[in-house]
């Protein structure tokens, strides 16, 4: 019994001792228990057991005091992922509207309203400093939508797209070092007619649209980066049985906010459009440019407005030129699960002539569909 009961005090002495949580004192005189999340110039996210995550401004805030590292980046500095190795860390105490930060090299005070992010610093360096596997932190959504009619005519219509992006790091309160990006949209139609007895065979009605894009942006500050993409598209109302498109340029988010982001690229490339029941002299080698808009919209009722816009000059045949727009609109359903209504509008300016009997091609194909995502996170 002896040695067991030193083996006990052994053990216990042994355990280290579990760290206090965060407190957050309001100016009402309650408090909260938890961990401290990120905090702004004006607001700070606490996360408590009892209440979760709550957001609250720090004008409702008398007093926070932590144990724990945390790193304080400045308002109104340029931040670039290069800077963010030198700025200062250390443990903080916020009270009269001012933090204290004691740190290595001693103790700053500075005003809450001069402070742009405060977070922690396990947070700090997995977001700023570290590199993650490159198949972690994707986030995005995957969508399918289906029509199955049997009737005067049995059709079969299938739709399909997926849209990915990793972004590092993957807060957006930390300026953005890399992104890369994929997708994927696809929409296959079949109509099988129905046969008159002794008439001549009608033929099965056919209609296919895919397109698949990957792209890797390399940030040099908050709002320039350089980047690389790549694209594949196949469209049989236009007759393009596969568009190959390869190029580099630059891009610049012109508006980062909360609830919206505009960001516009232009590159430079190789582009290949390749040719359904047409002679193999009508396929084309072009050199030219993507010039492109993408804008992002959070609505009420937490719907998601997205549209993007594409121009496709050929500087060698300047008629070979492409336009393409691409919208959507998504509402929560359950869950990660969301309702999406989009549009797909491509214009094609000179598809070759089809070889008889193939249809003729068309320069427009317009796509409406709906359809149940899934968000990934």
């Amino acid at each position: 019994m002896l040695a067991s009961n030193a083996v006990f005090a052994s053990e216990a002495a042994a355990a280290p001792e579990k760290s206090p949580g965060d407190v957050l004192i309001f100016t009402n005189g309650d408090q909260l228990t938890g961990k401290l999340m990120h905090s702004t110039g004006t607001t700070v996210t606490f996360h408590s057991d009892m209440a979760g995550d709550i957001d609250v401004n720090w004008s409702k805030v008398k007093e926070l005091r932590s144990q724990r590292q945390f790193v304080v980046l400045g308002k109104g500095a340029r931040k670039s992922w290069r800077s963010l190795r030198s700025v200062p860390s250390g443990s903080i105490k916020v009270e009269d509207k001012k933090i204290e930060l004691k740190g290595e090299h001693g103790t700053q005070v500075m005003p809450i309203a001069s402070t742009a992010d405060v977070l922690d610093q396990e947070t700090f360096e997995n977001e700023a400093l570290k590199e993650v596997n490159f198949f972690r932190r994707w986030t995005g959504t995957a969508t399918l939508g289906s029509t199955l009619i049997s009737a005067t005519q049995n059709n079969y219509t299938y739709t399909g797209a997926a849209n990915l992006v990793r972004s590092m790091p993957s807060v957006t309160y930390l300026p953005p070092r890399n992104r890369t990006i994929a997708n994927f949209s696809g929409s296959y139609s079949r109509i099988t007619q129905r046969q008159a007895q002794g008439a001549p065979v009608l033929p099965d009605l056919l209609s296919s649209i895919y397109h698949v894009d990957a792209e890797r942006d390399e940030y040099m500050n908050s709002k320039i980066y350089l980047l690389a993409q790549t694209s594949f598209d196949h469209n049989f109302s236009q007759g393009l049985d596969l568009q190959q498109i390869y190029g580099a340029g630059v891009g610049w988010t012109v508006l980062q906010r909360p609830n919206q982001t505009l960001d516009l690229r232009a590159t430079l490339g190789y582009e290949k459009q390749q040719f359904l029941d047409t002679t193999t002299e009508q396929n084309k080698n072009l050199i030219g440019s993507l010039v492109s808009m993408n804008y992002n919209l959070k609505l009420p009722l937490k719907a998601i407005f997205q549209q993007q816009v594409q121009y496709l000059p050929a500087y060698n045949q300047p008629e070979a030129y492409s336009v393409t727009e691409n919208n959507s609109l998504s509402f929560p359903l359950y869950k990660r699960f969301r309702w999406q209504v989009g549009t797909l509008d491509s214009y094609l300016n000179n598809p070759p002539m089809a070889i008889y009997p193939a249809p003729s091609n068309r320069r427009n194909s317009f796509q409406f569909t709906t359809g149940v995502s899934y968000t990934f996170k």
